[in-house]
């Protein structure tokens, strides 16, 4: 045979292989989705991992749970945060109005609304003998 001829040759081979190939992969194709539409699948191939999925299961639960309890934590935060600014405004405002109160004038203006006149005599000092 010419070399020309065993290049037609191996071209015939290489679309045959490649035939046997594609049909292989259509027949694996066909074979699973058979598997699955027919419940062989879930029968049979889910109890060899039955714990992995259990544990899989339980995997996502605690993590949901975990960003739940977090979500919860973090929204809890935020309304102490703003509690105690509320409390430290209020805090500010009684301290401000607590010092005009404790003022001598504002004290003495009081006192003479109610005839408690402010003393202008000094302090005698008594000795013990």
């Amino acid at each position: 045979m010419s070399p020309k001829a065993n290049k037609i040759h191996n071209t015939l081979h290489n679309n045959e292989s490649d035939e046997k190939t594609a049909n292989s992969r259509e027949s694996v194709v066909s074979g699973a989705i058979k598997e699955v539409l027919g419940g062989d699948l879930i029968s049979s191939g889910t109890f060899k991992f039955f714990r992995y999925l259990l544990y899989l299961a339980l995997l996502a639960f605690i993590y949901i749970a975990n960003n739940y309890y977090a979500e919860n934590n973090i929204r809890e935060i935020n309304k102490l945060r703003k509690e105690l600014k509320e409390l430290r405004y209020e805090y500010i405002n009684v301290k401000t109005n607590l010092m005009h109160i404790e003022k001598q004038s504002q004290i003495a203006n009081k006192l003479a609304a109610k005839g408690i006149k402010k003393n202008t005599q000094p302090v005698k000092i008594l000795k013990v003998k």
